[in-house]
This record gives structure tokens, C-alpha cells and sequence, in this order.
């Protein structure tokens, strides 16, 4: 049994990880079946979610930024329908304290700020503040990679582990600053966020050791290239690697994972 705090509930699960369902209330999300609003969110109940992670933003590479007012546009009233029938924990997937506030006052849990914090510093007052849980992601300049791979780089780093531990403790410091606990901090590795191959194999294999273990890790693999690399075939269909990714990631620290299949993983957590 594991569990997590809420601003004013715990969550639990008899599992060995959370799992995060993706509701991707987007035209342009890179997995197209992820797209959807409440009937998608109503399914990954229904299949086992312990979370919805809900964003009206796409971060895929070349993603076109969403205004302020169209993302609350998108959000609100999933969020609304969602609370009619469910208390299922909300995660909001954005980068901007405006959305995360209106979602919040209608009753989302969670922020999963993709930028931890660097878009919009106000989010970490807020947060800290009000005492909500949040995911910091450690995210490399789109292109990063392609450019040390074309030069023969297989990692930019010499201890990934370490770099990023350090780029966590400080987005961190500015939340508990405001009075955040850290227990209701996610760290996420930002696997293929500009990172390369050998760095985010280094990443799944070593994820519990981020921060000396200090905070919770999330695992975000679902489909994404490396997936492809590891199982040598781009074109393949990704679910069975990511989910072997999301075990062997679990299996060394991980108890949150970020999926867009949640059917196969509460199968497999079962199973486990």
C-alpha cells in the first residue's frame, strides 16, 4: 500500500504505483487516441485510473501554444463532469497559474507543471500557499538531443543523475519557500524531453536515486521514441515496451507512472 497527500485528503492504492491516466483535451496531442474530454476521462475511470491527468496544451515538439483563456475553456467544464460522478484526484497538466487556479477552484488536486515553475514563477507561491502537490518536470531545449546524437554524444552529461538532482533541489527550494511540503513533491525525469537515448535509459534504470530519494518519482514513457528504440521498430506499436519501460522504472523507485493505456497497466501492477 502506498498513499499521497492531497490538500486535504490522502490517496491510496494497494498497487506499486499510482497510475496517471492522460486526458489530452487537445487537437494536436502526439498520440492521437489520447485525445478526448469527458468521455475519455469517464473511460480511464472505468479501466482503473487512481489519477486523471487532464491538459488543453500539447508539449509535443513544435507545439503551438495555447492561450490562457482557450485552455480554462477546455478544462472547466471536463473538470465540472468529471466532479459529478467521481472524487477521483485531478492532476492539470499546464504551465500557467491562471488555468491551474480556475481549475483548481473547481476542484482539481494536483498541478504537473512541465516547466516546474520557469514559465510562471507566481505558480510556486500559489502552490506553496495552498498547500497543492505538484509534479516538476526537468526538460532539455527541444533539439538538444539531435545535436549531441549528430556528433557522436551519447550523453551531454557525465552523472545525468546528479544534473538533474541539482536542477530539481532548486525549483523545489522556491515551492517549500511558500510552505509546501516536501512529501506532496513529483519529480519527473522529463524522459524525451530533449534528452538522448543512453540518457534516458540511464534515467528509467536509476530514476529512485533523483534527489537522493528525497521525493516522489513519476515516470513518463507512454509511447514515446525511446520506447521505439528500445524495441527496434519506430513504427511498431509502443504499449507492450512501455509497459515493460514502466515496470523495470517502477522496479527501481518509480510510484507514480503517466500512461495513455491505463487498462494494461492496472493488468500488469495486478499481475506484479
Amino acid at each position: 500500500m502506498i498513499s499521497f497527500p492531497l490538500k486535504t485528503r490522502t490517496v491510496e492504492t494497494s498497487r506499486k504505483a499510482f497510475v496517471m491516466g492522460i486526458v489530452n483535451i487537445t487537437p494536436d496531442s502526439f498520440y492521437e487516441k489520447s485525445r478526448g474530454g469527458i468521455e475519455r476521462a469517464l473511460k480511464l475511470i472505468e479501466e482503473g485510473a487512481d489519477i486523471l491527468d487532464l491538459g488543453a496544451e500539447s508539449t509535443r515538439p513544435g507545439f503551438t501554444e495555447v492561450p490562457v483563456e482557450e485552455e480554462i475553456r477546455r478544462l472547466i467544464p471536463v473538470i465540472k463532469e468529471i466532479r459529478k460522478i467521481s472524487n477521483i484526484p485531478l492532476s492539470i497538466d499546464t504551465r500557467k497559474k491562471a488555468v491551474f487556479e480556475a481549475c483548481f477552484t473547481e476542484g482539481a488536486d494536483i498541478l504537473n507543471d512541465v516547466s516546474s515553475f520557469d514559465f510562471d514563477s507566481s505558480m510556486a507561491e500559489f502552490c506553496g500557499k495552498e498547500n497543492v502537490p505538484v509534479i516538476l518536470t526537468h526538460t532539455y531545449p527541444h533539439g538538444r538531443e539531435k545535436e549531441l546524437e549528430n556528433n557522436g554524444i551519447k550523453s551531454g552529461s557525465s552523472d545525468i543523475i546528479a544534473e538533474l538532482s541539482e536542477y530539481f533541489e532548486k525549483r523545489i527550494s522556491l515551492v517549500t519557500s511558500f510552505g509546501l511540503d516536501s512529501e506532496k513533491i513529483i519529480v519527473d525525469p522529463g524522459i524525451g524531453f530533449g534528452k538522448t537515448y543512453e540518457e534516458n535509459l540511464a534515467l528509467i534504470n536509476n530514476c529512485g536515486k533523483l534527489c537522493g530519494g528525497k521525493y516522489r518519482v513519476m515516470m513518463a514513457l507512454s509511447r514515446k521514441r525511446c520506447i521505439g528504440q528500445m524495441i527496434g521498430d519506430m513504427e511498431a506499436d509502443r504499449l507492450q515496451g512501455t509497459v515493460d519501460a514502466d515496470l523495470i522504472a517502477i522496479k527501481n523507485g518509480a510510484e507514480f507512472i503517466r500512461v495513455h493505456d491505463v487498462d494494461a497497466h492496472v493488468q500488469v501492477l495486478k499481475t506484479l
